[in-house]
């Protein structure tokens, strides 16, 4: 599957969609969720042309990797998750029910996150 330049995240990355960004740096944005799952839910969205983790733990440099991830470690931090606790989650394919073809991780905190059972999901 080839990276798709007209998705949703793309195009908010471009600023041709507005949005809040909550934090930036050289490999993410931060926003918040439109349709929020949790009382914090947060999107982290890697600045590189990656469909998933899949695509993006394959292709990505070494900086980008370390980047997202000291994003989300940040992210978290600022939004007060850091003793709490918090969840983080980036959905790959259909399976994992990803609906943006863009490389993102979701942030849920705030409250306490129930389990995941898959086997009630359809």
């Amino acid at each position: 599957m080839a990276y798709d330049k007209d998705n949703i995240f793309a195009k908010i990355l471009r600023g041709e969609i507005p949005s809040e960004k909550i934090y930036e740096d050289d490999y993410t944005i931060a926003i918040n969720d439109l349709y929020p799952k949790a009382k914090v839910h947060i999107l982290v969205l890697s600045k590189g042309e990656y469909i998933d983790m899949e695509d993006f733990s394959k292709n990505a440099s070494a900086e980008e990797i370390a980047g997202l991830f000291k994003a989300v470690g940040e992210v978290a931090r600022e939004a007060g998750l850091e003793e709490s606790g918090y969840r983080m989650i980036s959905n790959i394919g259909t399976h994992g029910r990803q609906e943006i073809p863009h490389l993102h991780i979701h942030i849920l905190g705030g409250e306490k996150i129930g389990k995941l059972n898959p086997a009630k999901q359809s």
